[in-house]
């Protein structure tokens, strides 16, 4: 395990530079060809809000002020980083299929994949995170200290989906089933994380507590308690302790997968 983890630093020192430059490749390679080029980063979760604010405030008619702000404030802020989680569940686990022209035709270090596809995706994600306080200040919410909170959450977000991305990479990789078994398993990962639901409304006391290891739910309820609910990251520790307990485990498995089967991956590809 020692070893794996001096590798992984020692080929992230080596193409330090090269994945600052390859995070900017991974943007332009996935809007290229659209006439709409980066618009479609904005578009998309923009369309997706307006569905689920037009189907809980104007259909179901549920959408009640959330500790002084409206619904729709409420669901932006929870909505904010599942954009981000969702690309990174699904593109995290095709990284190293997407990018199998590295492996396969040149002495290219795996492990640097998931970390250049987590910050093109995290670029988005801060431009939506901007165009979202905008829209707060026009709501008439000016900027407090809470919102200092949302760059630990961000960061939070992204080192627990890279090292997602490591290894559901390479399991992937090894294995399509296991990227099949992925994707259908994000519409489940969005309605039982606390998207577009408080967990703490939750009565059962054994459901709530498992949500809280679940760093999707995590993320989320983070990015509330800084836009809305006005808390610190460490009131909750029930919350602290699930997301680094989960980090740890998939951290390992990580380790585990890209220590074991990093060598047979061009053989598979």
């Amino acid at each position: 395990m020692g070893e794996t983890i001096k590798l992984i630093v020692d080929e992230h020192k080596s193409f330090s530079e090269q994945i600052f430059k390859l995070a900017k490749s991974d943007l332009v390679r996935t809007y290229r060809g659209a006439a709409l080029g980066w618009i479609w980063a904005l578009v998309k979760p923009s369309m997706t809000l307006f569905v689920f604010w037009f189907a809980f405030t104007v259909g179901l008619r549920s959408g009640k002020p959330v500790n002084g702000y409206p619904f729709f404030l409420w669901l932006v802020a929870g909505f904010l980083p599942w954009f981000y989680m969702r690309d990174m569940i699904q593109g995290g686990a095709e990284c190293i299929r997407k990018y199998k022209h590295l492996v396969t035709k040149i002495k290219f270090p795996v492990s640097i994949i998931p970390t250049f596809t987590g910050i093109s995706h995290l670029v988005v994600h801060i431009l939506l995170c901007v165009i979202a306080m905008i829209l707060f200040v026009l709501f008439g919410y000016m900027p407090d200290i809470y919102w200092l909170q949302i760059p630990l959450y961000m960061l939070m977000m992204w080192a627990f989906f890279t090292a997602w991305g490591l290894f559901a990479g390479v399991m992937s990789a090894m294995s399509k089933d296991f990227l099949n078994l992925v994707k259908a398993m994000i519409q489940a990962l969005f309605w039982l994380s606390g998207v577009i639901y408080d967990v703490n409304q939750i009565q059962h006391p054994a459901i709530r507590t498992l949500l809280k290891f679940n760093p999707i739910t995590v993320i989320s309820s983070g990015y509330r308690k800084a836009f809305i609910y006005k808390q610190w990251f460490w009131e909750d520790k029930i919350e602290l302790l699930g997301y680094f307990t989960v980090l740890i485990v998939v951290a390992l498995l990580a380790l585990w997968a890209y220590g074991k089967l990093r060598k047979e991956i061009p053989d598979v590809l």
